[in-house]
């Protein structure tokens, strides 16, 4: 079926476009089969099967919150704290049992100056705790 031009009524080419698709289907088919597949060896350190129950966990600690407001005063459990005390009471409950840390919640004012807080993450940094969190403001 031909199709008039609005201009003169003539007959409009059409393109055949089966024999590309043809091609196409062809050339896909060959790079396809002529493709190496590579395969990359990944190292996963998968967990063996044993016998042996799981050692009983202890439960853990209550959290310690430590709160910095915008002026900068630290709080250790609601209880105002200098910053150089931190170590010495970080270090005392790492002391109590040192396999079951508690998790030290960290609380930080929005307007609260960065450098305090860079103090609090590497004084617990250096006194190893292992647990520690951010609080994150409800909205």
């Amino acid at each position: 079926m031909a199709f008039a031009s609005n201009s003169g009524g003539g007959e409009m080419a059409e393109i055949n476009v089966t024999p590309l698709v043809d091609v196409m289907l062809v050339l896909l088919i060959i790079f396809m089969v002529t493709a190496p597949i590579t395969s990359y060896p990944i190292d996963i350190n998968l967990p063996q099967p044993t016998n042996n129950p799981p050692p009983e966990t202890k439960t853990p600690p209550p959290p310690i919150t430590l709160r910095v407001d915008a002026t900068g005063q630290v709080f250790w459990n609601d209880a105002p704290t200098a910053v150089n005390q931190l170590s010495n009471l970080m270090k005392a409950e790492i002391a109590k049992d040192p396999t079951n840390q508690p998790l030290l919640e960290i609380d930080v004012s929005p307007d609260a100056q960065y450098d305090t807080l860079a103090k609090i993450l590497a004084i617990a940094k250096n006194a190893n705790m292992e647990k520690i969190g951010f609080v994150q403001p409800i909205q």
